[in-house]
């Protein structure tokens, strides 16, 4: 594991664009903010759409779990100097594995018209001063992951037990 791994965004678009695909990539990093880069371009069917064609979907949360906290990485992970009990987070984290009805860990005002989802796996991951809340599921709710990496870390401070 890769303590911060690049994972990908698929993203798709139409045009009428005359511009080889191979410039693609180039031509929108031009355009764009320093914090997004498009690694790759090609062509797909017309009927192929990044969000509904999705297989599975993995959501990472990270953890600074040293007192200090860091200054480079402080808008990509969330600094908890308290003591976490990694082991219970880690156990607590099976009981989202599997297809349930997720409503209590979604946002109000989410629009979804079914709740149910399948995780297929949730881990609890420590590195160093790092833990990392990985969710692979069918798809999530809004801030459904946000929610339960929130429980997880409330299991790690002892305010929920895990049975």
């Amino acid at each position: 594991m890769q303590e911060y791994m690049h994972f990908g965004q698929v993203a798709n678009f139409k045009t009428n664009s005359n511009l080889p695909i191979e410039k693609f990539a180039i031509a929108i990093n031009s355009k764009l903010k320093k914090s997004i880069v498009i690694k790759q371009a090609e062509e797909t069917s017309q009927r192929f759409h990044s969000r509904y064609n999705a297989k599975q979907k993995t959501y990472r949360y990270i953890i600074n779990n040293s007192k200090q906290g860091t200054a480079i990485y402080r808008d990509l992970e969330c600094h908890i100097p308290m003591e976490l009990n990694i082991q219970e987070m880690k156990k607590a984290s099976k009981y989202f594995e599997g297809e349930h009805d997720f409503k209590a860990f979604k946002a109000s005002g989410t629009s979804s018209k079914s709740s149910v989802r399948i995780i297929y796996k949730a881990e609890v991951l420590e590195k160093g001063d790092r833990i990392f809340i990985e969710l692979t599921g069918n798809g999530f709710l809004y801030n459904m992951v946000r929610i339960i990496s929130g429980t997880l870390v409330d299991v790690g401070l002892r305010k929920n037990k895990s049975r």
